[in-house]
């Protein structure tokens, strides 16, 4: 698989984890790409969702807690998340939103691109853009959603920021790959060569702090090749004054974590191994994965999660 700088994946607090499996994998089509739990409270899942090949720069990841308070978005957050659909694909996406009863906004246009905008069962601001076409199918999944109208990946995340808007900005070009392109009012867009998860939109804003809780953005990661890149790269967050976490093994890719300027929780996360470390490529998601240190416990994790299943 090629490297390119961009989005590695995105992960958010959720609340029911059967509401967020039904909206994510049955209504919006994207493929359970991992069930796991949280490696840092085990008696939760860790749900991993993404495009039918489980590519780095498609995979959205969830926390869900049940009796987790509501969010509020706000600065310091990143806000959106958009997913790039193909370019005629805009009137299957807005019958089956209608189809679902999921309130959307009017198509409209952001650097140039059409889009849809309309929110998660936990209130997380989504967009679809319509962009390009359907890239060939790899996998024998069987999507809710056909492959030709299917989430392709990321397109973008949207950060709004009120300060330290110039040391994020550094860290994005010097550190993460990413150029500036284009601006449009507050909105300035950064981008890679990246065939998903190429795109970062800052947005200038002044207003209230956001809170986190259920459908809050929990941190932002980004691609490194492997885990000397990741080095080097959690080398040059140092170099900046940042304060980076040690190199962390999360079985499917080592992480590296820290606070940017804008105070967003950035990741930095290795392409390698991947999803298909420990589950055969056709069968990701299918049964509940846990890492090595975790297996011991398995009875007694199971009996804490709910069942969910297509």
């Amino acid at each position: 698989m090629s490297h390119f700088k961009g989005l590695h994946h995105i992960s958010v607090l959720a609340g029911d984890p059967k509401e967020n499996f039904d909206f994510y994998v049955k209504k919006l089509g994207l493929r359970m790409v991992k069930k796991s739990v949280n490696q840092d409270d085990p008696g939760t899942y860790h749900l991993f969702y993404g495009n039918e090949a489980a590519t780095p720069g498609s995979s959205i990841t969830f926390f869900p807690w049940p009796r987790a308070h509501k969010g509020s978005a706000g600065t310091g957050e990143a806000v959106n998340v958009a997913f790039r659909v193909p370019q005629d694909s805009r009137e299957f996406w807005l019958e089956r939103l209608n189809e679902h009863g999921i309130s959307h906004s009017e198509l409209f246009d952001v650097f140039g691109k059409t889009s849809l905008r309309f929110q998660d069962p936990d209130g997380l601001e989504l967009d679809l853009v319509f962009d390009g076409v359907a890239k060939e199918k790899v996998s024998t999944y069987d999507s809710t959603v056909p492959h030709h109208n299917s989430i392709q990946g990321f397109e973008s995340t949207r950060l709004k920021l009120s300060e330290g808007i110039d040391g994020t900005i550094k860290v994005l070009t010097d550190v993460l790959g990413f150029s500036e392109s284009e601006s449009e009012g507050d909105l300035t867009l950064f981008s890679t060569d990246a065939p998903i998860g190429s795109k970062l939109i800052i947005e200038q804003n002044s207003g209230t702090e956001g809170k986190g809780g259920r459908g809050i953005v929990h941190h932002v990661a980004f691609r490194a090749e492997n885990e000397a890149d990741l080095a080097n790269m959690r080398e040059q967050v140092l170099e900046m004054g940042l304060q980076p976490t040690g190199i962390i093994d999360r079985h499917w890719f080592k992480s590296v974590y820290f606070r940017v300027p804008g105070g967003v929780l950035f990741e930095m996360a290795t392409d390698d191994p991947g999803y298909a470390v420990d589950e055969d490529f056709e069968h990701l998601g299918e049964k509940l994965i846990l890492p090595p240190w975790l297996e011991p416990r398995r009875p007694a994790i199971e009996q804490m999660l709910p069942e969910i299943s297509l």
